[in-house]
């Protein structure tokens, strides 16, 4: 069980995802506005935040801007389905995840437990059920040292911090070297959906990475585009 805080203004839709994620026994807490999710978040310590975009008094991205400077909680925003713009700020500004409106109460669950899931693995709480030595040996590729046990990534021997989401994403490529993935392939492995088409999440995870272990991020040489295809990662 987890502690969930759903910070969502219109009554309905909040009422709605605190009932069916209490249903799969979470213990939610739930704000009807940004300062008032803000201070909860602050208060109540959650393990995951389902926060509103568009909330009044505050707004959504502000609230994921200033708890991202204060704590790596996982954060699921939820967005107006033609607010682009929103879902990639939100994004660069240390959301995990986002859920387009109108949603589906079955994505938006399975969406929550796969950022529970995620969490739990990287704060240490071991590898998952069923995983083999194969999948907690360290993958080497040239300077880069990826040690799923330490959930470090070294380049060169100097740590790289990477979020939750980035070491998955990097963890996943570095074990498929020059194997061509989807977005939606990529999407259904790292963050364990099958929802196609919400895929602009992939390409910001690969534009972060490519910041971080690239000499040239405009020019990467390790996790390189395929044209119309995906993405593929080369030693």
């Amino acid at each position: 069980m987890a502690r969930v805080l759903v910070v969502e203004d219109d009554p309905v839709i909040r009422e709605t995802v605190a009932f069916n994620l209490q249903r799969d026994g979470h213990e939610v807490t739930t704000a009807a506005d940004g300062i008032a999710g803000l201070e909860s978040a602050r208060s109540s310590h959650p393990d995951l935040i389902v926060l509103d975009v568009m909330l009044p008094r505050m707004s959504g991205l502000d609230v994921c801007r200033v708890l991202r400077a204060e704590t790596p909680i996982p954060i699921l925003l939820l967005t107006a389905r033609d607010a682009e713009a929103d879902v990639v700020q939100g994004l660069d500004i240390g959301a995990d995840e986002y859920v387009t409106k109108p949603f589906s109460m079955r994505e938006l669950r399975a969406r929550v437990a796969s950022l529970l899931r995620r969490d739990e693995i990287s704060r240490g709480a071991g590898p998952r059920a069923g995983e083999g030595e194969e999948d907690t040996a360290s993958v080497v590729a040239g300077d880069l040292e990826l040690s799923p046990v330490r959930h470090e990534l070294r380049r060169g021997g100097t740590v790289i911090r990477l979020r939750p989401r980035e070491f998955a994403l990097l963890e996943f490529l570095m074990r498929h070297p020059g194997q061509v993935f989807t977005r939606d392939a990529i999407l259904a492995a790292v963050w364990d959906l099958t929802y196609p088409g919400e895929t602009r999440t992939v390409d910001v995870h690969v534009r972060w990475l490519r910041e971080k272990i690239e000499d040239d991020p405009s020019d990467p040489k390790h996790i390189q585009t395929v044209r119309s295809v995906g993405y593929k990662f080369v030693p």
